[in-house]
């Protein structure tokens, strides 16, 4: 049988990484873990059950049981928990502001670490988050750190969400992003940052397949390397 490995792909908010991560496993006939949605649900979880998004016991005690599981079918990810597709419920600008919230959580990201750990264990997956290479999975074969500059993540930013017909200005999603990337950096859990063998790569002038061309070149490399 083929060696497959764990692929980690960290970064901030619109680098691109969930385009990039699903790109890269197709490619790759990899499976897809998206843990910024599994925080989406946690998230959504909350909000539907009127537990406050900085409550840490509440949302984490949400964990208990929750089963979710990803389907990559072309372009989409789709998630589900318990059968049940959870569509765009999970990607609204709101919700995406409650999963920052809920991740700075430490008993949130332990309640969820060996949720992660036990889906991509068996090697085979291209994961994406912000804390995958060096929390996550830090003995991970092959670790990405995808960034681009704060213009160019608001410029994706604000031409996805109307593309999804959202209403959204540069300026504002721009601030936004750079409020993220404060909280994601400073959380005193799992704070975003590059894992010293993760080979950063910079998309502000790449496009989707260049940055997938460069990944999976070095992952053919290091399955090489795993197989002399």
């Amino acid at each position: 049988m083929a060696t497959r490995l764990i692929v980690a792909i960290d970064g901030p908010a619109g680098a691109g990484k969930s385009t990039t991560a699903r790109m890269l496993a197709a490619a790759l006939g990899y499976a897809l873990l998206d843990t910024g949605a599994i925080y989406r649900v946690m998230a959504l979880r909350a909000r539907e059950r009127g537990i406050a998004w900085d409550d840490g016991p509440g949302v984490a005690a949400l964990a208990d049981g929750l089963n979710i599981s990803f389907k990559l079918e072309g372009s989409v990810n789709r998630v589900f928990t318990d059968g049940h597709d959870l569509g765009t419920s999970i990607r609204t600008p709101e919700i995406s502001d409650g999963a920052s919230r809920v991740s700075a959580l430490p008993e949130v990201r332990a309640a969820l670490l060996d949720l992660q750990r036990r889906i991509g264990a068996a090697g085979g997956v291209v994961v994406e988050g912000r804390d995958i290479g060096t929390v996550v999975f830090p003995h991970a074969e092959a670790k990405f750190f995808l960034t681009a500059s704060a213009d160019e993540r608001a410029r994706r930013r604000v031409a996805e969400l109307r593309a999804a017909g959202r209403p959204a200005e540069l300026d504002t999603t721009r601030a936004e992003l750079m409020a993220r990337d404060e909280r994601d950096s400073t959380r005193a859990a799992a704070p975003l940052r590059k894992a010293d063998d993760a080979l950063e790569i910079d998309s502000s002038a790449l496009n989707p397949a260049e940055v997938v061309a460069r990944m999976a070149a070095v992952v053919a490399e290091r399955t090489a390397e795993r197989t002399r």
